[in-house]
């Protein structure tokens, strides 16, 4: 929907990775690895995100060598919370998200398998502490979860952390008190599927 409006799918990646890691100043090949985009794309956007001040400039000194004196300047870039434009380009980036989270869970139920449960945890509910962000249970088809896990964090250009599990497997781990399992019912989840009454 934003790359309509903004005319740049890797500008739109580039905003969501600053707005979800809005403390972070990231280089140039970090963002082409996390993005998976091309260093020229990137270089071109940042300028014009520097243009429209939402972007800003950091250096920092970094040693050549151990052995040798002397150093080379790395530039960072860093999401500018002060902008005029931050507050509005947060929200409709949060909107963005929530309706990209909405179509990836009806995917992966369309294509997934057979779902006795599915829980959203970590990152979809804001818990940094998580151990998985996803936890599925049933007879599941993990090659096409894992494909539109994979899209998904080249989308949103973030990790995706996801556990799957047959449903004898989780229920013998909850029988024995698995520390694991018992961690992601404990913190903040949403259950989007439970047929085990959980």
């Amino acid at each position: 929907m934003l790359e309509q409006l903004f005319g740049s799918k890797t500008r739109v990646k580039l905003l969501k990775v600053f707005f979800y890691s809005p403390n972070k100043a990231f280089f140039v090949r970090e963002l082409a690895r996390q993005i998976d985009t091309q260093i020229n794309a990137i270089r071109r956007e940042l300028s014009v995100l520097i243009d429209t001040n939402l972007i800003f400039e950091v250096e920092d000194k970094v040693p050549l060598d151990k052995k040798k004196a002397g150093a080379t300047l790395r530039k960072y870039y860093k999401l500018n919370m002060g902008s005029m434009l931050y507050p509005e380009m947060h929200s409709l980036l949060m909107k963005d998200q929530v309706l990209g989270e909405q179509e990836f869970i009806e995917h992966i139920k369309e294509k997934g398998g057979n779902f006795d449960l599915l829980l959203l945890t970590g990152k979809f509910v804001g818990d940094k502490d998580a151990q998985s962000d996803i936890l599925m249970v049933g007879e599941l088809k993990e090659r096409n979860i894992s494909k539109i896990i994979i899209e998904y964090e080249k989308e949103m250009g973030q990790d995706i952390r996801y556990t799957i599990m047959t449903k004898k497997e989780f229920l013998e781990r909850k029988q024995l008190m698995d520390r694991f399992l018992f961690s992601l019912f404990e913190g903040k989840n949403f259950r989007i599927i439970d047929k085990l009454d959980i």
